[in-house]
């Protein structure tokens, strides 16, 4: 008391007055910045998968595995391969709906959007410049460039397997169900086979419903409006190229009749595109045609940019030069991509809703272990084509080992085996 008395201004500091703040109040937009940034981080991680996917959604899977799970963890190894298998039951581009799906999770519409663009823009830019240049394109240069980037491709499958079996097969049931839808894919490489497949081991462990734990279940909720959208496109389309005639028109419901009908990716499309377009139509060339489907092959990012190509071939006939070609080549990725992206938002909207049944919860351990039974089907699969020589044994090996080491990106194995094409 003394001490205030003699010396008034030392109490002062010492006793705090009521209006000093020690530090400033938080921001409260700082979670939205922290949003944002994460968002941006996710994109530029997905323009990193659509420069470097190689290989096909097989291919595209593992390196989503390894990128988007293991080393940034938006979502656990079980979520990616339950979307996963719900974009293989769903017509369309599988890799391109998952990675949608994903974006749609971490940041709902608008990060999902921006995810489909980012993800297809590269691959869909080089197939339309290939479109406009390809005459001068020659298919033995394109096989020497990457005749290393498919065995890496076959290594990335094969750790995708290896990876995928550790984290979800775990009782007998599943190794069963694994095995043996790995074995038929392997038989019967049919395209209506793989949504079999993983509706049937759905059905298997859904009787196994009561061993889990009720949850309490909110009520399902169903938007229609992406899946009206979907069939109002679809049948809109079809009238207004019926009796406009105009060629954009009648390309944009090809396309997203394909993409709204086909199953099994972008392979399944090469035989339904080749009938339509060349042998009906006769839009372009076998020659052409196969010089393109070579192409897309060795090209990151989605197979399903190989309609851009088509598109700006297409439009040749009607004589608009440059300008009508890149106008049939956005057509070409606008109804191709459309489709798949509508049903995927539709679906997605209420999964979570629909996984706190126990039936539904039940049936994910026969659909993850199938899921894993066809990428083992497909790890061989691809093998197949290749040429059966020391230095494609030695790769997919090495590939492997390297991925499983942890310490080497993707990207810079695809940027080696490309290197190693140009060099030898």
């Amino acid at each position: 008391m003394l001490l205030c008395l003699v010396y008034p201004h030392v109490c002062r500091a010492l006793i705090p007055q009521e209006d000093v703040q020690l530090a400033p109040p938080p921001r409260a937009s700082r979670p939205e910045r922290v949003k944002r940034v994460r968002n941006l981080i996710f994109l530029k991680d997905v323009a990193a998968l659509g420069l470097t996917a190689f290989g096909g959604p097989q291919a595209h899977l593992a390196m989503m595995l390894r990128l988007l799970v293991d080393k940034r963890r938006y979502l656990t190894a079980a979520e990616l391969l339950e979307l996963t298998a719900l974009c293989q039951i769903l017509p369309g581009p599988t890799s391109t709906q998952t990675i949608t799906a994903i974006g749609f999770r971490l940041g709902g519409p608008n990060l999902a959007y921006l995810t489909l663009l980012v993800w297809m823009l590269p691959a869909v830019c080089l197939m339309t410049g290939a479109g406009l240049t390809i005459s001068y394109l020659d298919k033995d240069q394109v096989a020497r460039l990457v005749q290393y980037v498919q065995p890496v491709a076959v290594g990335f499958v094969a750790y995708s397997a290896y990876k995928i079996a550790e984290k979800v097969i775990h009782t007998k049931t599943s190794v069963a169900l694994m095995v043996v839808a790995a074995l038929l894919t392997y038989r019967f490489q049919v395209p209506w086979l793989m949504p079999v497949l993983l509706v049937a081991g759905g059905l298997v462990t859904t009787f196994r419903y009561r061993r889990l734990p009720q949850e309490q279940k909110m009520p399902l909720r169903v938007e229609w409006s992406n899946f009206l959208l979907w069939l109002g496109v679809f049948v809109g389309a079809a009238v207004l190229g019926h009796y406009t005639r105009l060629l954009p028109v009648r390309l944009f419901e090809n396309f997203y009749r394909n993409g709204s009908l086909v199953f099994g990716g972008g392979q399944v499309l090469a035989p339904l595109f080749y009938t339509e377009f060349v042998e009906f139509k006769h839009y372009l060339s076998a020659e052409e045609f196969l010089s393109g489907l070579g192409l897309v092959q060795a090209l990151p990012g989605p197979n399903f940019s190989f309609a851009s190509y088509i598109g700006a071939l297409a439009m040749r006939q009607a004589g608009s030069g440059l300008d009508g070609q890149l106008l049939g080549a956005l057509v070409g990725a606008a109804g191709i991509f459309m489709p798949g992206t509508l049903l995927i938002f539709f679906l997605i909207r209420f999964w979570d809703q629909l996984k706190r049944y126990r039936v539904i919860k039940a049936s994910l351990e026969g659909i993850n272990a199938v899921s894993a039974g066809l990428v083992c089907a497909a790890t061989f699969l691809l093998y197949h084509p290749l040429p059966d020589t020391p230095v494609n044994l030695v790769l997919i090996g090495a590939t492997f080992l390297l991925l499983l080491w942890n310490r080497v990106p993707s990207y810079v194995l695809v940027i080696v085996a490309l290197g190693a094409g140009l060099v030898f």
